[in-house]
């Protein structure tokens, strides 16, 4: 059997954990860039301006109180501005400072931005189908690669099949968005009590895709469980240094 209560202890606060530990932070060590360097000649999108006009349904309450993960999307387009905005909402930029310095539409320990976004496309107007990264510094996107057969590469990550409970319901949506952490951007400050952290800040971007998605007619189901080396082989990161650790499936609401 397990050892549960060690397994558990992740979950747990103890900054003893730390004593004797130098972090790289204390070191002086550079910190590590919050936005991934792409190559020079990688092809850059350039994302609309989010605009608050865009929102169709601007009542905080109402979103709260609607929010539900939704499984059932319309087989109508996400237009390019709703993504950039669904972008931006979950893990984007709202405030530059003079100094260069920005702050992010979610909270993060120690500033850390440890968690990365992608988006798997399947029905967005203007974009190829395949894999993209938000760069979200700059409000744009990372065309990655193309994937012809996308339906099927939905397919072949999601674990429908091991819960008979769930309709095909990834198979759908307009995108999926993945989101993978790079650990040491939060172990670089916290060592070995990153890793809470890190999970603690997924569940801060996913909330907020579900709240904005509520306000463009739009719905969101969270998934938790799904194959982790296809899913990191389709995103290109390597499972150690760069792993997926929540995805979420957004779509036109078919209600």
């Amino acid at each position: 059997m397990p050892d549960i209560d060690k397994n558990r202890r992740f979950l747990k606060t103890y900054f003893s954990d730390l004593d004797g530990t130098t972090t790289d932070a204390k070191k002086g060590l550079p910190k590590p860039a919050a936005e991934k360097q792409w190559p020079a000649d990688c092809k850059i999108i350039d994302l609309p301006e989010v605009d608050s006009k865009i929102i169709k349904n601007d009542s905080l309450f109402m979103a709260l109180k609607n929010r539900r993960s939704i499984r059932k999307y319309a087989d109508s387009k996400l237009t390019l501005g709703e993504l950039s905005y669904l972008l931006w909402a979950a893990n984007g930029v709202n405030e530059r400072s003079d100094n260069g310095s920005v702050k992010r539409t979610i909270p993060s320990g120690g500033a850390s931005y440890s968690i990365e976004e992608y988006v798997i496309v399947q029905n967005v107007e203007g974009l190829v189908n395949g894999v993209y990264n938000y760069l979200p510094v700059q409000n744009k996107l990372v065309f990655i690669k193309p994937v012809q057969n996308i339906t099927e590469t939905i397919d072949s990550f999601m674990l429908d099949s091991k819960q008979p409970f769930l309709p095909y319901f990834a198979r759908k949506a307009a995108a999926i968005f993945a989101w993978t952490t790079i650990p040491y951007r939060s172990e670089y400050k916290f060592d070995v009590m990153a890793h809470k952290k890190i999970l603690i800040d997924v569940g801060h971007v996913c909330q907020n895709l579900y709240i904005a998605s509520e306000g463009i007619n739009s719905g969101t189901c969270a998934i938790g469980i799904y194959d982790q080396d296809t899913v990191d082989k389709l995103l290109e990161v390597d499972g150690k240094d760069e792993f997926t650790v929540y995805l979420a499936a957004v779509g036109r609401n078919n209600d």
